[in-house]
């Protein structure tokens, strides 16, 4: 990417969107467009359309959207295929619209069937099967996504990029107990157990294992995807983690391993999870951060930002969250 090009990132105030901005900065580019929700409507056409008339970008990074846990995407299949519909065709449409030269997107390790046609995932699997049934609706809507870029690459000739990821995890993550994913969910059980003297109530009976990626690490994949890859690519760490070892490296972390209670009447979600990282490591990239440097810092970030606060006046407070 040249330096002085456009660069749009959509989802700005979410985890992928505010640290991207944070790295691109950092690595020279000045003329960044940051699309939060107040900006630009994304699930409305004219609005979006009218952004991008405005703003002129030479590339996108795409990575908003209406974002749940394992239970919200239970709850909400309709609202989370509709609206995450919306917004990806509205910037899919826009970026051909208006001549961008790269649009790269945030996909989601959900689009893979379930159970798993082989094990690592590779990204030629995502229409072997149907995705797991309590992500079915989300899941879905990034599968249109990946569907309307090839078709859109082959009639107007728009190059692209769909990042398949493992969980993410960071500062300014979504950090909901009832919605959000493992890791921001499981730090602030950690938080409100040291505030109040309870215990750490975790979901499941911590079997279940997953590829982490730490924010910081993500956004300099996503620069290298933009400039290096094309079609869709999986970005992970390369480690598979059970969730049980994440639960005690975070007990480490915060010295309150002793408070864990593990509750094995809810779900674990999908049992085993692990991402082929050919091609991702084939464009020169690595991780920098191992998973525990990661998890200390977004550890001491939530404490920094949320020490002395009530619950309820965090960002991502109960609820839904929209990335935008």
């Amino acid at each position: 990417m040249r330096r002085d090009a456009v660069i749009m990132v959509t989802g700005a105030g979410g985890l992928v969107g505010s640290t991207l901005l944070e790295h691109l900065a950092g690595e020279g580019f000045t003329r960044l467009v940051p699309v939060l929700r107040r900006d630009c409507d994304l699930s409305d056409s004219k609005s979006t359309e009218s952004l991008f008339a405005r703003t002129r970008p030479t590339y996108v990074f795409h990575a908003a959207g209406r974002v749940y846990g394992i239970l919200g995407n239970m709850m909400n299949q309709g609202l989370s295929f509709y609206d995450n519909s919306m917004i990806n065709t509205n910037v899919v449409e826009a970026s051909r619209r208006h001549g961008v030269e790269k649009i790269t997107v945030m996909g989601t390790g959900a689009v893979y069937p379930y159970p798993p046609p082989g094990v690592p995932l590779r990204e030629n699997m995502i229409h072997f099967g149907i995705p797991h049934a309590s992500e079915r609706g989300y899941a879905n809507a990034k599968r249109a996504m990946l569907a309307m870029l090839e078709a859109y690459e082959e009639s107007y000739g728009l190059k692209w990029a769909y990042i398949v990821s493992c969980n993410l995890f960071g500062p300014r993550d979504r950090f909901d107990v009832k919605f959000g994913h493992v890791v921001p969910a499981l730090i602030r059980k950690f938080h409100e157990a040291r505030c109040n003297g309870g215990g750490v109530e975790v979901w499941g009976d911590g079997s279940a294992q997953r590829d982490f990626m730490y924010s910081r690490d993500a956004a300099q994949a996503f620069q290298t995807i933009m400039e290096n890859v094309d079609g869709p690519v999986n970005i992970g760490s390369g480690v598979v983690y059970s969730i049980r070892e994440i639960v005690d490296m975070l007990g480490a972390i915060t010295g309150m391993a002793d408070r864990v209670r593990w509750d094995r009447t809810k779900p674990n979600g999908q049992e085993y999870r692990e991402y082929d990282l050919s091609r991702m490591r084939s464009a020169g990239f690595q991780c920098r951060y191992s998973i525990a440097e990661g998890l200390r810092e977004t550890w001491d970030w939530y404490c920094r930002e949320f020490d002395g606060k009530p619950q309820a006046t965090q960002a991502h407070a109960e609820g839904v969250s929209v990335s935008l």
